[in-house]
Parts: C-alpha cells; structure tokens; sequence
C-alpha cells in the first residue's frame, strides 16, 4: 500500500531539471514526545501484532534492494497498520487538524494533502530557512497554512488558487492561525499568476515552490518555476 502523492517541488538547492517527486509517509518524523518511529523489523512487528495473519504482513511489508551495491538495504512498505502509527504520531498543529477534519468533509477532499505530507514541507521550509514561497494548487489550505506556519514572521507565501468557495476556507485558517500577513492570495490562473510575477521583476527571488494542482500543466508551471525559484 504505497501513501503517496505525485506533486511539484523545487527549491533553491533543487538541481534544474524536473522535479516530479512522490511524498512517501516513510520520510515523517514522529512527535518528540512520543516514541520516534524508526522503520525498523521490530518496529514493525510492534506494530503489526503477534498473529500470524499480521505476522505474514510484517513479512509482507519489507523488501529487499535487488542490487548489492545497496548493501541489501530493507525498503519499507507502508502498511494500513504502519500509515496508522504515521498519523497517530505525526506533528500536526491544532489548527490544521480542524482544517482538515472540515476539509473530510468536502467534495473533492481527497486533493488535500496529508498530515505526513505538510510535515514534511514545513521540515524542507526550515531546513532551508525559505523567506519567499510559491503554492500552487491551494484548495482549502492545509499545505499552505502549513508552509505558512513554517515561514519566519518575514516570510511570504504567493498561494495561487482559481477556485474562490475553496479559497475562503483557506483564508478563514490563515486568519485563525495569525498567519495571513505571510500570505499573498492570487484568486486567478495560476499560469497567469506566474507570467505576471516574472513580468514584475520577480524572476529568481523565491526560495521554494509547491505544486499540487492540475497535472496536464505541470510541464507549464515547471518551466515558470525554474525562472522563479533561486536555483543554486
């Protein structure tokens, strides 16, 4: 059971070239306050139970790499049992679980990225300590109010969204979170978004891009992008 999402990302240590990347569950960190997930056999099997049936899914979740310059390394599934143990022990602020609990229950909530996913965004905003952000493709808001909340409070996040119901959901979150001065609302296509940014001077000024929007125009926000986004 691979938990992934296929979606756009580039930032200023990206190399230039396509950056078509599946978010895997298994790069989450777990809360510190509980114990740190370590995608280990015993893990698993803590996990998984003692059973048989659950016994045949440990072996089940856990490959190993075919080529030997890999050391044999063991590649984890991510199992129902395993996904569960992510999201029960994953960082996530209570603001976005409201927006996400509220989001569960829209048409289309399956576009919304996952707990595990925002966290690792928010992980790559500080790694690189990003001041200047595009998304596109916001929907209701999770992935960016968690990029958002990851900014410094000089940060500044271009959030471009063409649907305006989900927009105000978005924006009632920014608001509850005290975010909303890090983000810059462009209510239009995208596509036309990015050509105005770069028609404003605003080439090579942004440190990091997120997109999770229609894929037939991936090839399109791409080729804006690198002329956007800092590449070093």
């Amino acid at each position: 059971m691979a938990m992934a999402s296929h979606l756009l990302l580039l930032h200023r240590f990206s190399k230039p070239i396509s950056m078509l990347v599946a978010l895997s569950s298994s790069f989450v960190s777990s809360n510190p306050s509980k114990t740190r997930f370590s995608p280990s056999i015993s893990n698993i099997r803590s996990i998984a139970g003692a059973t048989n049936r659950r016994d045949w899914s440990v072996r089940a979740s856990v490959v190993f790499a075919k080529d030997e310059k890999y050391g044999n390394k063991e590649v984890v599934c991510v199992t129902p049992q395993i996904y569960d143990y992510i999201l029960a022990n994953v960082r996530e602020p209570e603001v976005l679980r409201k927006l996400r609990e509220e989001t569960a229950n829209m048409r289309g909530s399956q576009m919304q990225v996952s707990p595990d996913q925002a966290q690792l965004l928010a992980m790559l905003v500080h790694i690189i300590g990003a001041q200047r952000c595009i998304e596109v493709g916001v929907f209701t808001g999770y992935s960016s109010l968690a990029i958002a909340l990851a900014l410094p409070e000089s940060g500044r996040l271009i959030a471009c969204e063409r649907d305006g119901q989900s927009l105000e959901i978005a924006k009632k979150y920014y608001k509850q979170a005290g975010v909303s001065h890090k983000v810059d609302v462009r209510h239009a296509l995208a596509i036309d978004t990015l050509n105005v940014l770069i028609l404003h001077g605003e080439a090579d000024s942004f440190d990091f891009a997120f997109v999770d929007a229609e894929k037939k125009m991936y090839q399109e926000y791409h080729e804006l992008l690198l002329q956007l986004v800092r590449l070093e």
